[in-house]
């Protein structure tokens, strides 16, 4: 091998060791690799960058701008609640995650699935008070899973059928990979079930909030004809809620103080919680559910442009010694009190009723000129804004479906590309406000972009120094002519390639190779191009393999060897039951 390539290896393998060892995030270390590269004149800086103008990228950002649509306007939660429900087990959480996501995955990019579902499932954990350790990595693996049932399941299935198409042979039909792939998907799927909930870690990161020593107690209103009125307490998902109890319900005059899971939600209902600020907060994002201050006081469309605020009140507060209503805070501040928090005590009264006292913690609803304008105030000793907790726009989910289908069509019958897809779909959640601009400024994830943009560079760099092909040509010649072993060389080599550079980049470096062996023993060309195809997908073993694994990594608090613990077993597997199944389907002559 040339120096360029034997200085490839060295930095890649650097970089992988720098991000398993926590040493280094995935995008500097990466990018670190990428400028020794360059400054070593190996590659080009055109080379090196050209990630960062590769369309998927560009895509990439703008489909977190289409899920945080579908995350504000609850459309997707709305979908999924009834399906994820409320199990007891991480391994009933997964089964009950996976199987709407292998799905659904056949269909859908995986990248733009993942992104709409990685906030939902984050809030999913923390209810179920599972961690979300256990389900985000599975999450991402379902994806990939999935990919192998459809032509369209993966970009690197529609990359591999344009490579077919090149070299003068027919291209692939939409199932053309289904028997296969079916059946390395549900070995994938009962590997996960069967071991996932061992070997996957437990960290409470996604729990964390449930140390907060703040309880509250807080009024919501059950929605006349909303989607929870008419259901029990059970069936609306209001039992075993983390860090919040429903404490009693007000109908009519009359206070229900047992509330029993087979309580019947009535429009009207006035609901009673205690808890604390990270569940409370969750509430509001729950269809058929509103403050019921809101209603008193006939704030209507305005509340969604109002945030959640936090105050303390001071002992100089002109209204500390009134009740919340006689002391007319909603006139007075033009904000709403949602619950009040006071050293851990259980409030008797309805909020309204409420004697504040210095030192009360209030959780308001308010305009976002509220904390500008009281932040220095003496009424109160403290007003922050409680972060990343915009109210849900149920209204618009009607219209962040009908653009997430849209942009799901045009993609797939190819009337527009993937990145033109998501343009417009992004404009158009910007234009019928189901995301407002600030928070689709702050969905953006710029580090996972970074980590991408570099991932392409490097897997760039490792096809022109021609490390790719020595490793590729090495393997398969050890294999001789010999079809099964040949077909092996073919899994394993892009399987290599694939968890170390893109998986695009390592089926277009292996394709060309994968033909000549086929034609050199004379065998037919598709199984060894259906082996590409799921090998060049199926990786699962270091999170720089895959977009998805990318986006779950710090959102899950993983590190390098949690992805080696799970995934390792599971290519080693997979690539044993491909092997075995491909020549099945598709006849090697």
């Amino acid at each position: 091998m040339s120096f360029g390539a034997w200085l490839a290896a060295a930095v890649t393998l650097g970089a992988l060791i720098a991000i398993a060892a926590g040493r280094l995030a995935p995008y500097l270390a990466l990018l670190g690799a990428l400028g020794v590269l360059v400054l070593a004149g190996v590659i080009e800086p055109a080379t090196a960058l050209v990630g960062f103008s590769n369309p998927a990228v560009f895509a990439i950002a703008l489909l977190f701008v289409v899920a945080a649509g579908m995350r504000e306007t609850g459309a997707m939660a709305g979908l999924l609640q009834p399906i994820l429900g409320n199990p007891r087990s991480p391994r009933r959480a997964q089964g009950r995650l996976m199987v709407p996501v292998i799905a659904a995955s056949g269909f859908l990019n995986n990248t733009p699935l993942v992104a709409m579902l990685l906030p939902i499932v984050k809030d999913w954990a923390r209810r179920i008070r599972v961690p979300a350790s256990q389900l985000l990595i599975p999450l991402s693996y379902a994806s990939i899973l999935g990919g192998l049932l459809t032509l369209i399941g993966t970009s690197t299935n529609v990359v591999v059928h344009g490579l077919l198409i090149a070299s003068g042979r027919p291209g692939l039909g939409m199932f053309t990979i289904t028997p296969a792939g079916a059946v390395v998907a549900a070995a994938g799927f009962a590997f996960l079930i069967v071991f996932g909930a061992k070997l996957l870690p437990r960290r409470e990161d996604g729990l964390s909030g449930l140390s907060d020593p703040r309880e509250y107690t807080l009024e919501m209103m059950v929605e006349e004809g909303g989607a929870i009125a008419g259901k029990t307490v059970e069936q609306a998902g209001l039992r075993h809620l983390p860090g919040i109890y429903l404490a009693e319900i007000h109908r009519r005059g009359q206070v229900l103080a047992v509330v029993g899971p087979e309580q019947t939600l009535e429009g009207g209902d006035q609901i009673v919680f205690v808890g604390l600020i990270s569940a409370a907060v969750d509430l509001r994002h729950r269809p058929g559910l509103a403050p019921a201050a809101r209603h008193v006081f006939a704030i209507g469309d305005k509340a969604r442009e109002r945030w959640f605020v936090e105050a303390v009140v001071s002992h100089r507060c002109p209204i500390a010694g009134q009740s919340v209503r006689n002391g007319r805070f909603r006139t007075r501040y033009g904000a709403v009190v949602i619950g009040v928090a006071r050293h851990g005590e259980r409030l008797r009264r309805r909020l309204g009723d409420v004697v504040l006292r210095a030192g009360d913690v209030l959780l308001l609803e308010a305009p976002p000129a509220f904390v500008d304008h009281h932040r220095d105030s003496t009424d109160f000793y403290l007003v922050s804004r409680v972060e990343g907790q915009s109210p849900p726009r149920h209204d618009r989910a009607g219209f962040a479906l009908a653009i997430v289908g849209g942009m799901v069509a045009a993609i797939a019958t190819g009337a527009l590309s993937l990145l033109e897809a998501s343009a417009v779909a992004a404009m158009l959640m910007l234009v019928t406000r189901s995301v407002s601009q600030d928070t689709a400024r702050r969905s953006i994830d710029w580090q996972v972009l970074v980590a991408i943009a570099a991932a392409f560079g490097l897997g760039a760099a490792i096809q022109v120094t021609g490390l790719a092909g020595h490793i590729a040509t090495g393997l398969i010649a050890a294999a001789g002519d010999r079809p099964h072993l040949a077909l092996a060389a073919v899994y394993l080599v892009t399987l290599l390639l694939s968890e170390i550079i893109t998986n695009n980049a390592a089926a277009a470096a292996v394709f060309p190779i994968a033909l000549e062996t086929a034609d050199h023993i004379g065998a037919h060309y598709l199984p060894f191009v259906i082996a590409v195809m799921i090998a060049a997908s199926a990786c699962f073993s270091t999170p720089i393999s895959y977009q998805t694994h990318l986006m779950v990594y710090g959102a899950g608090g993983y590190r390098f060897r949690d992805f080696i613990r799970v995934g390792l077993p599971l290519d080693l597997l997979l690539g044993v039951v491909a092997v075995i199944v491909i020549p099945l389907f598709y006849p090697l002559f």
